[in-house]
């Protein structure tokens, strides 16, 4: 068995001040995605470098934000960071790496964050033009037909199952059709969602909440962070759980972390 978790650590200095080292030590994945990591690498490595992880570290070009990280427990044989590196706006939001199984064999993970976009301004199209790329490289992946798992926050909520005020955010990015048909695609293709293949018909289960009002205690999210796997690796995941908080104030990130069990 392996566990793989994903999180949006919305600033890995304030998400390992809020906690996130307890929850790190108590839950021991095997294999930790990061997004919005929104550091330097030799910070980076201050948390995460040195055994027991290997560490591979998109930073952004843009001071403060995005960034993206896999921290592994098994061994790394290969580092693939961004998917074009003469565009700032796409910086820090792809890290891909070949990891080795215990028992053989390899498995290629991805961190991934996607732009959150604005319905109707230019960043919505830097969005659908990196989400044109993601789509790119999935099929690379699916072709050769191994185990992958793309993992992160994809600032989509693919159903209305997947928020809790579906009408009021109609509009709003994030459930547009033409962001929704990136992932009607990928799944088309034979990518598996698991978070929602194993979870069932039920709503959400969300993983990202506002810090305002009360989101989080009436259970007004989103499921927004996502582990999608290739047919050979869905078929070994097993369980999918979202490590969300005892109470507001127990929280290290507005993300909860999303973790699947696989067997290997």
């Amino acid at each position: 068995m392996i566990t793989i978790a994903s999180v949006n650590v919305n600033g890995i200095r304030a998400a390992f001040r809020r906690g996130m080292g307890g929850w790190l030590a108590q839950r021991r994945p095997d294999v930790l995605l990061l997004q919005e990591v929104r550091a330097p690498d030799e910070l980076v490595g201050e948390f995460l470098a040195g055994p027991p992880w290997d560490l591979a570290h998109s930073e952004s070009m843009t001071k403060g934000r995005a960034g993206v990280a896999i921290a592994s427990r098994l061994p790394m044989s290969a580092v693939r960071i961004g998917l074009d590196h003469g565009v700032a706006t796409n910086s820090g939001r792809w890290v891909e790496s070949d990891l080795q199984l215990p028992g053989g064999g390899t498995l290629t993970v991805i961190s991934t964050y996607i732009h959150s976009g604005t319905a109707q301004t230019p960043s919505m199209e830097e969005k659908y033009a990196f989400l044109d790329m993601v789509t790119a490289r999935l099929a690379e992946l699916r072709a050769g037909g191994g185990l992958a798992v793309l993992g992160g926050d994809l600032n989509i909520a693919h159903t209305d199952a997947d928020l809790k005020n579906a009408t009021g955010n109609r509009n709003a990015a994030g459930c547009l059709p033409r962001e929704r048909g990136y992932l009607d695609d990928w799944f088309a293709s034979g990518w598996v969602d698991l978070g929602r293949s194993l979870a069932g018909d039920v709503p959400g289960p969300y993983t990202w909440w506002s810090w305002r009002g009360q989101a989080f205690d009436r259970d007004t999210g989103w499921r927004i962070d996502y582990q999608v796997a290739t047919p050979a690796l869905a078929a070994r995941a097993c369980r999918a759980t979202v490590d969300r908080a005892a109470s507001y104030a127990e929280r290290f990130s507005d993300h909860a972390p999303f973790v699947v069990t696989y067997e290997v």
